[in-house]
């Protein structure tokens, strides 16, 4: 059964930096495209950063610069890395799996799914 744990969340002030992980079992994930989505309060939930399993990656314009999304396959560990964060980052974060090995901005592309961790940036 695979599973998607993320870890890492957590109230920061504005201007601040928070590392996110997603451990991945059930299954090796390093053939295949991984992402991240968030879903701020009141809101859909919304396209963050997805890497391919070659390591390319694509961003959301809006955090394109201060989000850095990578992979560590020997740990079956996905990161997101997030500086200068700011208020309308606040959300609660998600890692994704393809079933597929390139990068996806569509909720609807992944298909596997991990519960959650909650951001909040503080102004």
């Amino acid at each position: 059964q695979v599973q998607l744990v993320e870890s890492g969340g957590g109230l920061v002030q504005a201007g601040g930096s928070l590392r996110l992980s997603c451990a991945a079992s059930g299954r090796t994930f390093s053939g295949f495209a991984m992402g991240w989505f968030r879903q701020p309060p009141g809101k859909e939930r919304e396209f963050v950063a997805s890497i391919s399993w070659n390591g390319e990656t694509l961003d959301a314009l809006s955090v394109k610069g201060r989000f850095t999304i990578s992979r560590d396959n020997a740990k079956n560990t996905l990161y997101l890395q997030m500086n200068s964060l700011k208020s309308e980052d606040t959300g609660v974060y998600y890692c994704a799996a393809r079933d597929a090995p390139w990068s996806a901005s569509g909720s609807r592309d992944y298909i596997h799914w991990g519960q959650g961790t909650q951001v909040i940036v503080s102004p």
